[in-house]
């Protein structure tokens, strides 16, 4: 075979696979095609260097990894902000039209799978990355190669990321969990926990194997010229991308909703399991004008289809205990198929649920799902009831460490700073910059040195010594040093720092200075009758501390026994217009808005991080955001710096 002769023979196989993978519209038989691809192969073999960068024979599975390394995506990759009826989107839109109120919208299926980015350079696949958390995910290259529906060449020859979802079509999806059946091995919940395992794996041919489809969804990094997403995404498609079903571009909230119960309407027949629509304002320059939040685009929105409704059993109620130590109950219920997966769990969110509901161990409920949402439990079917039903009582001691909980009501939370569910993050916050602020103790450093036992709470960092860190994976002199010596310079620190330290419920910094002001080292074994004297302190902060300090006290102790701290002494303060105000800081001033909350604090104000009805004043640098707008809304006195300064 001649190179020329070959090149024409590739450029068949692609186009074969490309309608066999993509368009779902076979050109050419197995026989045919499997013929053609060992000619091909054949000259790849003895002309490696000739090979075309796009043959599918480069599709099989390599050789297998020993893991994934991380990787970064050229420009972030956001998530959606959900809604879920007609209302939330007119909000949605509403927001919109403050930048532009002439919009226009592009429609398409959500497909449910696992995100994936896609990395071209000089028109060749680069890299494929996992979603990750956004900024940084896993490198799959390797894997990504054999999904035929991802082209390896592209004609754009420009710096591009394509952003897209791999998922498993419900067919193949069918066949993959009857051949794991067959090898006694477990099946997989639903399509998309199939889809994101198959991406993960260690061995290429296994990904090969299981016949994944991409479906692109959006762009990331690129320098094309567009002015609109649905031209962009045209052009997209014609690079080798299949192009989504049940496109449409329409200008108003009814041709939306059109679009939105068609699909719907078609999801059963639709290949691939869908969690929702995404709605997509079209135009590229109002998109960056109303550019992100946190977490997503404020151009982008995903419509969630309704919740799916099943009626099934509580089997029983457990308690879960969370990083924080807060109580959540968990409902388990007789398992029950609902939209693709199997649901034994429930969420209840506390136990008022329980008692508003009268729910019982032992009741028929019915249970919703919807979108990514954990199932819930909406109704309870009391007329139902033989009398084998049980009552559930309110947990008085922790399932993980058996110390007596917290209880406000809504809340109920295990508070045992030695609890092994909440030690990690009692750690972390201890030694964050806002309380102990030990440098080098971040959050990696303390899940690293609880997994590896060198610690088990707070008082364990105090004896860390050099020997017992040298041993660890990253741990150089010079680190190991800086970490004990940041340690060390904990110590003789002030009081209320170390109280507020120990984040206990509903006691902040403000609170923590004005009970260590009052009681000093008493603080210990306070009363709850002498706490909720103190003006400011009301009786929920007043239990949370007692309980706090009757089920710590004797860590407590040894921590201040061990960091000897200072004792501050009351000071009265002179009157000014700041003593006793609540007042909130917002924007950038001429100094850190610590050393101004510093100074505010010492003339008697109480520094608040959020505007209420109760603030006073509200003080304000460049770019105040929100808090300003709250503030004026809630005709709070509000305060420049220099205004401030000329008060003071």
């Amino acid at each position: 075979m001649t190179k020329n002769l070959y090149d024409i023979n590739v450029e068949k196989l692609i186009k074969w696979a490309h309608a066999y993978y993509v368009e779902d519209n076979p050109q050419a038989s197995d026989e045919e095609y499997d013929k053609l691809a060992r000619e091909c192969l054949a000259f790849e073999q003895m002309h490696p260097e000739q090979s075309h960068p796009n043959s599918p024979n480069k599709r099989v599975g390599g050789f297998v990894l020993d893991g994934f390394v991380k990787a970064s995506h050229l420009s972030r990759m956001w998530s959606q902000e959900d809604v879920f009826d007609t209302q939330e989107l007119i909000d949605w839109i509403n927001r919109a039209k403050k930048v532009n109120t002439n919009l226009e919208f592009m429609c398409e299926p959500k497909f449910d799978g696992a995100s994936l980015n896609l990395i071209y350079e000089n028109g060749l696949l680069k890299q494929a990355i996992t979603r990750g958390d956004g900024s940084v995910g896993e490198d799959v290259t390797n894997n990504v190669k054999t999904i035929h529906s991802i082209p390896l060449q592209i004609e754009e020859k420009s710096l591009l990321e394509i952003r897209g979802e791999i998922v498993i079509k419900k067919a193949d999806f069918e066949k993959i969990n009857e051949q794991r059946a067959k090898n006694d091995e477990a099946l997989f919940a639903n399509p998309r926990n199939a889809a994101s395992g198959s991406l993960r794996q260690l061995d290429p041919s296994v990904t090969a194997s299981r016949k994944l489809f991409f479906n692109v969804w959006g762009v990331g990094e690129n320098s094309l010229e567009f002015t609109k997403t649905s031209d962009m995404m045209k052009y997209i498609y014609s690079l080798g991308f299949a192009t989504p079903p049940l496109q449409t571009i329409t200008s108003s909230v009814e041709g939306i909703e059109e679009t939105y119960h068609k699909i719907i309407a078609s999801r059963d027949s639709i290949e691939m399991m869908l969690d929702g629509m995404v709605v997509k304002i079209n135009d590229i320059e109002t998109q960056e004008e109303l550019g992100y939040t946190v977490k997503f685009p404020r151009w982008s929105c995903a419509y969630k289809f309704p919740a799916v409704e099943k009626t099934t059993k509580i089997i029983d109620i457990i308690q879960q205990v969370g990083r924080t130590g807060v109580i959540t109950p968990v409902a388990v219920v007789e398992p029950t198929h609902i939209d693709g997966s199997t649901v034994e769990r429930a969420s209840l969110h506390n136990y008022d649920e329980i008692e508003r509901l009268d729910l019982r161990i032992g009741d028929e409920v019915i249970i919703i799902k919807s979108g990514d949402i954990i199932p819930k439990i909406t109704k309870v079917f009391h007329d139902r009831r033989d009398g084998t039903q049980k009552e559930v009582a309110r947990p008085t001691n922790c399932p993980e460490c058996n110390s007596e909980l917290h209880d406000e009501g809504t809340l109920i939370k295990c508070q045992n700073l030695d609890c092994p569910s909440i030690v990690t993050n009692s750690i972390i916050y201890f030694a964050s910059k806002n309380c102990m602020n030990i440098d080098g103790l971040g959050i990696k450093i303390v899940e690293q040195l609880v997994k590896e036992k060198k610690i088990y709470d707070i008082l364990d960092l105090y004896s860390l010594e050099y020997e017992n860190l040298s041993d660890l994976e990253g741990f150089k002199e010079k680190k190991i040093n800086n970490l004990l010596k940041s340690i060390e310079n904990t110590k003789g620190t002030e009081l209320h720092r170390v109280i507020n330290a120990l984040g206990i419920e509903h006691i902040g910094e403000v609170a923590s200075k004005q009970i260590c002001l009052e009681f000093g080292l008493e603080v210990v074994s306070i009363d709850l009758d002498s706490l909720i004297a103190l003006d400011g302190i009301g009786e929920q902060m007043a239990k949370s501390f007692v309980d706090f300090m009757h089920v710590n006290k004797e860590l407590v102790l040894k921590l201040l026994d061990i960091i000897k701290p200072l004792v501050e002494e009351k000071v009265e303060v002179l009157e000014n217009a700041f003593k006793d105000k609540t007042v909130v800081l917002t924007g950038t001033m001429s100094q850190s808005r610590g050393l101004i909350k510093k100074e505010l604090e010492a003339l008697g104000a109480k520094v608040s991080s959020s505007v209420s009805k109760k603030t006073d004043f509200l003080i304000y640098g460049e770019d105040a955001g929100s808090k300003y707008d709250k503030a004026i809304d809630l005709k709070v006195t509000t305060l420049t710096e220099e205004e401030m300064k000329a008060m003071i």
